[in-house]
């Protein structure tokens, strides 16, 4: 089964506005035109910061509601040559975050799937077994 992926580019005004004192803290500034899942907790479109809590450990958090989660990660051997980006599986009209891809704050990390992204991704592969790969640029 292919897996279903939606890629949301950073835009590099976006990279560029975060600057070099989230760089300095493990952090990057993204857009995300889209509601989202990480872990269990559903996020709302809208500017996020993300920033390492530790080499396991990531926090993120919505500019425009107080919303923070924190989130298990691992180095993921990947690199985004075009600036930065977030990487998002696709199950169902529902999105999971999977990866964070940028190379000036260090950030090169595979978020841990929950429980219930596994169970969409099940839910997904029985009702229709091929997949798309959506692309979504800035």
């Amino acid at each position: 089964m292919k897996r279903s992926t939606a890629i949301a580019i950073l835009a590099i005004a976006n990279l560029a506005m975060a600057g070099t004192s989230f760089a300095q803290s493990y952090g990057v500034k993204a857009n995300v035109p889209f509601d989202f899942t990480v872990g269990n907790q559903l996020l709302p479109s809208g500017t996020y910061t993300i920033k390492n809590e530790s080499s396991q450990m990531i926090v993120i958090k919505n500019h425009d509601k107080p919303i923070t989660v924190l989130s298990l990660v691992t180095p993921d051997g990947r690199k985004s040559p075009n600036g930065g980006k977030l990487v998002f599986h696709s199950y169902g009209g529902q999105y999971f975050l999977s990866e964070i891809l940028c190379d000036w704050a260090d950030m090169n990390l595979a978020i841990t799937p929950s429980k219930k992204e596994k169970r969409a991704r099940l839910e997904q592969a029985a009702v229709n077994p091929s997949s798309n790969t959506f692309v979504a640029a800035r």
